[in-house]
């Protein structure tokens, strides 16, 4: 499966949409997408996975590093309508307490 990335500049507030799997093949094309997005300060980045129906955890490597980056740049890092499944990692591993996930989760199968 591949992974698409939608990017929207909204001035202080850049998105993107990824839809697709998280994996060690297309977690590069997202690091390339999300980090220089994360060295703009004052800048906020939201990231929607609505679309993702699978992670492993090199997609959450790559979410980590651009958190340490946003702490680095003084920007800031949203994920927002996460997938069960998708979620699910973030709760197991303790990343939803360092990382801003919006409370909405997706259904999905």
């Amino acid at each position: 499966m591949n992974l698409d990335i939608e990017w929207n500049d909204n001035g202080k507030t850049q998105g993107l949409k990824l839809a697709g799997e998280i994996d060690a093949y297309t977690a590069p094309k997202m690091k390339e997408a999300l980090l220089p997005l994360t060295k703009h300060e004052g800048t906020t980045i939201v990231v929607d996975l609505e679309r993702v129906n699978y992670m492993d955890s090199t997609g959450l490597g790559v979410f980590i590093s651009a958190l340490k980056s946003t702490k680095e740049y003084n920007s800031d890092l949203r994920l927002v309508a996460l997938q069960d499944r998708v979620r699910r990692l973030f709760d197991i591993t303790g990343l939803d307490s360092i990382i801003n996930i919006d409370s909405t989760v997706r259904g999905g199968k």
